[in-house]
């Protein structure tokens, strides 16, 4: 099965809401980071892949209709590639209020797990300690260069999206804010605007129940 959207935007820019949107429009299942709680193999293809041992994303995303998110982000120009009639959509958000929401969140948890890989990796469940690897992988040294400070973190973010928008033809491409809803998306899907509220799931303050920093 091809893909027939591919996420093109960072965590942090309502992505898990978008997967849910998605989903419910008939585009699933969409694959986000989610995804590898089901799936906790996925995290050594994923590594596998960040550490350029393979190229071959296919077997991880066999049966998805769409992706969002990391780990699928830090590929998107080979899945563009490899899915020529797939919809693109760049989910976007203000570069500042972006920062403020990744540095609460997904940042945090990146330095969680560097701390514990760096003091305990031999106390770690296994499963545990492979997504924690494949994630810092991913989002630290692929996404990043190893830095998320401010200014590095916002310039990658912004240098991101412009790339996506160059790149991508417009035919092919949605550049879509968090809080829009349902009738941009589904114009450029070409379905119809379901009856139910858009999904808004994954704020700050959720992501932060879910997953307490380490104090």
């Amino acid at each position: 099965m091809s893909l027939q959207v591919i996420g093109t935007g960072f965590g942090r820019t309502g992505t898990l809401s978008l997967k849910l949107a998605l989903e419910q429009l008939g585009f699933g299942p969409c694959y986000h980071m989610i995804e590898t709680r089901a799936h906790p193999g996925h995290d050594a293809l994923w590594l596998a892949l960040a550490r350029g041992e393979t190229n071959d994303w296919r077997a991880i995303l066999k049966g998805y209709r769409a992706t969002v998110d990391w780990p699928g982000v830090f590929i998107w120009q080979d899945l563009v590639g490899a899915n020529p009639d797939a919809k693109v959509i760049l989910s976007v958000r203000d570069p500042e209020s972006w920062y403020d929401s990744a540095s609460k969140t997904i940042f945090a948890r990146m330095r969680d797990f560097a701390d514990a890989l760096e003091t305990g990796a031999e106390r770690l469940d296994p499963v545990r300690q492979a997504h924690m690897r494949m994630v810092n992988a991913v989002v630290i040294d692929k996404t990043f260069g190893g830095d998320f400070g401010r200014a590095h973190a916002i310039e990658v973010f912004n240098a991101h999206n412009a790339e996506v928008r160059r790149t991508v033809p417009p035919e092919r491409l949605l550049v879509y804010e968090p809080g829009e809803g349902w009738e941009r998306l589904c114009a450029f899907l070409g379905v119809a605007v379901p009856k139910a509220p858009y999904p808004k799931v994954n704020s700050t303050a959720d992501f932060a129940a879910r997953f307490p920093q380490r104090s």
